[in-house]
């Protein structure tokens, strides 16, 4: 079908090129969707992952979209583009109201809608799209309005705007009265800001064709105007926006969003020498000096807060800087007191064991039986008192980055073979069996410091030997290999599994185990006397051989395994 070209004298076309121009529809419609579009695709390439970003740049693509609609409507008179576009703007209107109840919805709840909710806005917006390209929406042109003729559809476009806006209205309200009173603040900044919008928007489009529909062509020329002011809340819902991205940081793009926010002012104001009207300047000057002075006292205030914190932040880091210099010099003392304690320590507990050994000999004359026991008691004693000195003397050399390694290549499964002779005897005191499963072909070398691995490896089954009460311990050990990441490569590493049927561990337990001065909580019904730096110690001496020590549990009552990773030479 042709397009017809109207003529009617109200029309905006016929007023461009007259001194009664509706410059205003060119301020309402441009600067608003320019700048929204700029700040929603500054938002969405500065955190293009967030869900809350990409909702709000669709709200100001379609926006744009509606805005270039609705001009197009406004200075044409050709019938059929007319009335193409005419069936097009109230279904993107409808799209920016979900989109905007969406946008809400996620932006105060961190999180998605639920599917039921997404199904039952879709049931609501199905006959709306259904029904677009039939005459139950457009029935024709009116060439007396230059105006596209509403079809009944127009009345399920009012119910949905007007029942989206209120069910936005009464989602926020319970939102303000539910939150938290710390988050308030932002609660009641967007939900204003998304309430102006939505209600400068769609109130203003829904009243005007309302208007329109209700008592014809008599107040078309009135309403245009009426129109056109609504759009104003789109700046309003712009500075509620950039008012929490620079209070809060609700997208943590303080800086950008301030850029943009200047730009935006430089934008709204320069639409100004467009404008020919008196009266219509008086307006939007007025609106755009409202605008900024919220928005620059926003700004100032918030340059204020920032100078301030920075101020606080200053002197806090002067206070931590001189309290981690005392704290690194309380530390250094520490590790000196510990190391010349030990050391002092270790010369009477050698001597302690010298002279107790005598005694139990007989070098100084026959120890009568009854007193044996008590030498013996004495002997264990010490030993302890001695472990406990090395152990202490070794954290102080860790701390200090003194411990020193002589690494040299060596089969593990000889270690293995000695911790495990050594203890043997122990766990057949104690009925349990130790059973070492010693690999058939020879393991690959590893370059490591003999006497220091045999202690961790005599540490680990001798841990698993103190917490079995029935049962045994059996210890492996396997060739194995994995990809490092790091380098790129593939490695080869050697393993040493020490399981036991032990008492078990929780993940708590085993989270806190290689901690220093910790064990499990139920060890001490079993063994009284560890200190809890024995599985410490070892774990920084397998990370100085680029290894790695960790334990297994499949809970309380089901046992243990303690794992050794040792890279290969």
């Amino acid at each position: 079908m042709n397009s017809i070209q109207c003529t009617v004298s109200w029309n905006p076309i016929y007023l461009i090129f007259t001194d009664q121009a509706p410059k205003l529809l060119y301020y309402s419609h441009i600067p608003t969707a320019f700048v929204f579009l700029l700040l929603g695709i500054f938002i969405f390439f500065k955190s293009r992952y967030s869900l809350v970003s990409r909702v709000l740049l669709f709200i100001s693509l379609a926006f744009s979209l509606w805005s270039f609609l609705d001009l197009y409507i406004w200075t044409n008179s050709s019938s059929g583009p007319m009335l193409f576009f005419w069936s097009l703007i109230n279904l993107v209107e409808i799209l920016i109201s979900i989109s905007t109840i969406y946008f809400a919805y996620i932006f105060l709840e961190g999180k998605d809608v639920s599917v039921r909710y997404k199904l039952f806005f879709s049931s609501l917006l199905l006959p709306f799209i259904v029904l677009i390209p039939t005459k139950i929406n457009l029935s024709g042109f009116n060439l007396g309005d230059c105006e596209a003729s509403q079809g009944s559809l127009i009345y399920y476009f009012y119910f949905l705007e007007i029942f989206f806006s209120l069910w936005l209205l009464v989602y926020l309200a319970r939102k303000i009265i539910k939150t938290h009173q710390k988050k308030r603040r932002t609660t009641v900044y967007a939900s204003l800001g998304i309430i102006l919008f939505l209600l400068s928007f769609s109130g203003a489009n829904v009243i005007s064709s309302a208007l329109t529909n209700f008592f014809g062509s008599d107040v078309s020329g009135t309403n245009w105007k009426f129109l056109q002011y609504g759009l104003f809340g789109v700046p309003i819902f712009m500075g509620f926006l950039a008012y929490l991205m620079v209070k809060f940081e609700a997208f943590r793009i303080k800086i950008i969003s301030t850029q943009a926010l200047i730009f935006a002012l430089i934008v709204l104001i320069g639409s100004l020498f467009f404008v020919l009207d008196l009266f219509t300047i008086r307006i939007i000057t007025g609106i755009t000096l409202i605008l900024t002075i919220v928005l620059g006292y926003i700004l100032v205030r918030s340059v204020k807060l920032e100078v301030q914190r920075k101020e606080e932040l200053e002197k806090i880091s002067t206070q931590l800087a001189a309290a981690n210099d005392k704290l690194h010099q309380l530390d250094k003392a520490k590790s000196e007191f510990i190391s010349i304690a030990s050391h002092q320590l270790r010369t009477p507990l050698t001597a302690i064991k010298g002279f107790v050994s005598l005694l139990l000999e007989g070098t100084y004359g026959a120890v009568p039986e009854t007193q044996k026991p008590a030498l013996e008691k004495v002997y264990i004693s010490n030993e302890r008192l001695v472990q406990l000195v090395e152990d202490l003397l070794n954290i102080s050399r860790m701390d200090a980055g003194r411990m020193e390694f002589d690494f040299q290549e060596a089969q593990i499964e000889d270690l293995v073979q000695e911790a495990v002779d050594t203890l043997e005897l122990s766990a057949k005191n104690k009925n349990l069996y130790l059973h070492w499963g010693k690999p058939a072909p020879f393991m690959p070398k590893v370059k490591i410091d003999v006497t220091k691995i045999k202690e961790v490896i005599s540490n680990m089954i001798d841990n698993a030997i103190k917490y079995t009460q029935k049962g045994g311990v059996t210890v492996r050990a396997e060739k194995g290999s994995f990809f490092d990441h790091d380098s790129r490569e593939q490695k080869t590493v050697v393993r040493i599994i020490v399981s036991d049927t032990g008492i078990g561990m929780d993940q708590e337990e085993i989270d806190m185990i290689f901690n220093k001065f910790q064990r499990g909580r139920e060890v001490t019904h079993y063994h009284t006397d560890g200190t809890g730096l024995g599985m410490y110690i070892g774990k920084k001496v397998v990370e100085a051989h680029h290894g790695k020590i960790w334990a297994e549990s499949d809970g309380k009552g089901k046992g243990s395994r303690f794992i050794l990773e040792l890279p290969v030479a």
